[in-house]
């Protein structure tokens, strides 16, 4: 654990003022601007009748009594000034002040540097079918290409990202609302342990903290942080997926949309970025071409196959042994589905191509 006692001071300090900072938004304060006030401004804006009581807690605060809190939540902490920090988060200019980890900080650190790209992958809890689809391929297609798929682990789009991201064995990471050791929504504990277990799960409330409204578009600030793309698959007008590409357009980064039907209000957010300049994001290709350069993704294709996901490996595995059409593959519509998913995902990392009569071929 190497956050400092500054940065643990600081995240105490906002988790005091959670309530009063929810009064604040209500109020149309923009919480980036909230969040990257200093310590005094903070608490100079929002502490109201309460500001002595919460300047003597801000001025006795404990930082070793903090970070057993930490250590007891089986928890790592990160802070702005430690050299494991996400070099893209960093840059940003209301960064948080720690990032607490549950599961691989070694997860976070890489972010950013190098050739390790993150790209964001968000959108509509209450998503259709076709779009739960498209962000599990998308998420699938990135990571097996080793780029980190970064999300919100909320319901819909969000949490097809992250397994399609841990369905082909690469990296993602999931930024919480809540603190990093409380699985939020509740309904995706497995997710979350799932996340835990082999990538991370990061926030920058501290350990047990429970959330209010506000910590969501914090948390999409995060998100929009440590990604150089973030891809919004299905929005409504007023999704929050949307607060999550604002801030990236605020930041420099690059956003694109998956389009949707022009007549399906869950479509109209993110139709309406396209029509404002989003890039067009139909497959893992085209999010690939943008984080990592056009034909880049198709260089790293040829890594051994042992990087793939075991269901992918296994589907290459029986095209190599003669099954080598979907009609081969599957014996129901619903396999024919997923082999089709997976046979896309094996062409676009370079591992196979279509050739005539639908058959698909290994390339060497």
């Amino acid at each position: 654990m190497t956050a400092c006692e500054t940065c643990l001071r600081r995240t105490a300090l906002v988790a005091s003022l959670a309530a009063h900072i929810e009064r604040a938004r209500r109020s149309h304060r923009h919480i980036s601007e909230l969040l990257g006030l200093s310590d005094e401004a903070l608490l100079a804006a929002l502490a109201g009748a309460r500001r002595h009581e919460l300047e003597r807690a801000h001025e006795s605060f404990d930082p070793v009594a903090a970070r057993e809190r930490i250590a007891a939540a089986r928890l790592d902490a990160l802070c702005r000034h430690d050299g494991g920090y996400p070099v893209q988060l960093a840059q940003t200019p209301d960064a948080p002040a720690v990032l607490h980890v549950a599961g691989d900080p070694s997860r976070i650190a890489a972010i950013g540097r190098g050739d390790a790209a993150a790209v964001a992958v968000v959108g509509a809890r209450r998503a259709g079918r076709d779009g739960i689809e498209v962000a599990h391929g998308l998420a699938r297609g990135l990571a097996a290409a080793g780029v980190t798929v970064v999300s919100g682990m909320a319901l819909g789009i969000d949490s097809a990202a992250h397994a399609g991201a841990l369905e082909a064995g690469g990296p993602t990471v999931t930024v919480l609302a809540s603190g990093a050791d409380v699985p939020y929504p509740p309904s995706k504990r497995g997710l979350y342990r799932a996340i835990v277990e082999s990538q991370a799960a990061i926030s920058e409330m501290p350990p047990g903290f429970r959330p209010f409204r506000w910590c969501f578009p914090a948390r999409n600030r995060t998100i929009a942080g440590l990604a150089s793309l973030t891809i919004v698959v299905e929005a409504t007008e007023r999704s929050g997926s949307l607060i999550t590409a604002e801030l990236a357009q605020d930041l420099g980064r690059a956003v694109g949309a998956v389009p949707g039907p022009v007549t399906a209000p869950r479509s109209a957010g993110s139709n309406a970025l396209l029509r404002d300049g989003a890039l067009v994001i139909r497959h893992a290709q085209d999010a690939l071409d943008e984080a990592l350069g056009i034909g880049v993704a198709t260089a790293l294709s040829g890594r051994a196959t042992a990087e793939l996901g075991e269901p992918l490996r296994a589907l290459l595995r029986r095209v190599e042994d003669g099954c080598d059409t979907v009609a081969a593959l599957a014996a129901t519509p619903a396999e024919a589905r997923s082999a089709l998913a997976g046979l896309g995902e094996l062409e676009l990392l370079g591992f196979l191509r279509r050739g005539p009569g639908g058959r698909y071929v290994r390339r060497t």
